[in-house]
């Protein structure tokens, strides 16, 4: 069978993730559910939380499963499983339970796992720019949002709220599934036509990849997980509570916070690719050194705004290092345990980002409440993200593992 041509499975990966990624959308559905049923605000929050909190855990099922079946059947079961979740979320008018199962539980499973598929497959494809073309993959996540708000919003202002639910999730069933028949594993020792790996490449390529097991029998793992959910944390405390900061920080009306959060999707999405492709020239542990200190100053300096234009600079420099986090963390793995189990190692690595899609939004919304305001909540970030500027400088490179497996010469069995 002849090889295809990777930048069509990289096109694939895009429009995939830009399906999937429109459940950063769902700020859209808040005003229409409480308005329509009576829910609280809290309450249809909880329908997007329960999906990013699953979303993890799912791509660690999809890695696993990934690794016996291959990419392709994984993803068109995410097609089914994240279409037919949004689909049937338009049966949960004054049915609160449905809301939760099917586009929290459902829908959610089918988010872990598709995002899981791309991220995992174009590292194999791409050895020689693995954090450029994941950062354009997950780039499609974050800029998913982007489309599907204002076509959400002329969909449910025409149809009602429950029938874009439906067409939503056909849309959203037909691009993932189609992206899907594309996915797969390239041939065994692939190299890209007209690369030589450079010395280092070559010696990481000959080393043994990482089996799950054997990643997180490292303390380097732990490290990573960490630097993804602090970073993670951050940024998602802030899309939680970006247009009622904005009201609340500089005066401006609710029609120019959510164009201040369409602004902040692009960074988004921005983040996500610029980062990850500068992490290919400066290398992935001097991203985050950059990324943390950045917004720990960012944090600091966020209190004393009060115009429109400076909140909207400070909420996307943020935004550019959320993105940033999730288009280089796939690539960081793969330099670290090899990209034959990457599935499964990144997969499990995700719950960090259903731990720090409940833990960042509850910490910013309870000091809030506390507080009366904003400010002592993002100093109190700005703190974490300076603490965690360490670890990056501690998280080395893990020892291969036929090196941490052999005998200690002088030692027993030496």
């Amino acid at each position: 069978m002849p090889t295809p041509n990777r930048w069509f499975i990289a096109a694939a990966a895009v429009v995939m993730q830009m399906a999937l990624g429109a459940v950063y959308a769902w700020s859209v559905f808040r005003a229409p559910l409480t308005s329509a049923y009576g829910w609280t605000i809290s309450e249809v929050t909880f329908a997007f939380t329960i999906a990013i909190f699953v979303l993890g855990f799912a791509a660690f099922a999809g890695g696993e499963w990934m690794r016996r079946v291959g990419p392709r059947r994984v993803a068109l079961a995410a097609g089914l499983l994240y279409g037919l979740g949004v689909f049937l979320t338009s049966l949960s008018a004054d049915r609160l339970w449905v809301l939760y199962g099917a586009y929290g539980l459902l829908a959610g499973t089918g988010l872990g796992l598709g995002y899981i598929v791309p991220v995992a497959t174009l590292v194999k494809w791409f050895p020689d720019r693995r954090g450029t073309l994941t950062g354009i993959a997950v780039g499609g996540f974050g800029a998913g949002a982007l489309i599907t708000a204002p076509i959400a919003t002329r969909l449910i202002s025409q149809v009602g709220t429950m029938p874009t639910f439906a067409i939503l999730g056909a849309v959203y069933f037909v691009a993932v599934t189609g992206g899907a028949l594309f996915m797969r594993n390239p041939p065994a020792g692939y190299v890209p036509p007209g690369w030589t790996p450079t010395a280092s490449q070559q010696q990481q390529r000959a080393s043994r990849p990482f089996t799950l097991r054997e990643a997180v029998g490292c303390w380097q793992w732990y490290g990573l997980w960490a630097l993804l959910f602090l970073n993670v944390t951050a940024g998602i405390a802030i899309i939680s509570q970006a247009a009622p900061m904005a009201q609340e920080m500089t005066g401006v009306s609710a029609v120019s916070a959510a164009g201040i959060v369409g602004i902040m999707s692009i960074a988004n999405g921005l983040g996500r690719f610029l980062w990850a492709s500068l992490s290919d020239v400066i290398g992935r542990r001097q991203v985050f050194l950059l990324m943390f200190p950045l917004q720990a100053v960012v944090f600091v300096l966020f209190p004393t705004v009060g115009s429109a234009p400076a909140f909207t600079i400070m909420a996307c420099v943020i935004l550019l290092c959320y993105g940033g986090g999730f288009g280089t963390m796939p690539a960081f793995v793969a330099d670290y345990f090899g990209a034959e189990h990457v599935g499964s190692i990144y997969g499990l690595m995700l719950t960090a980002w259903g731990c720090a899609g409940v833990f960042g939004p509850m910490l910013i919304a309870t000091l809030r409440e506390a507080n009366g305001r904003y400010n002592e909540a993002l100093v109190v970030i700005a703190a974490v993200m300076l603490v965690a500027t360490a670890i990056p400088m501690l998280v080395g490179a893990p020892l291969p593992p036929q090196a941490r497996s052999a005998p200690v010469a002088g030692g027993v069995g030496a």
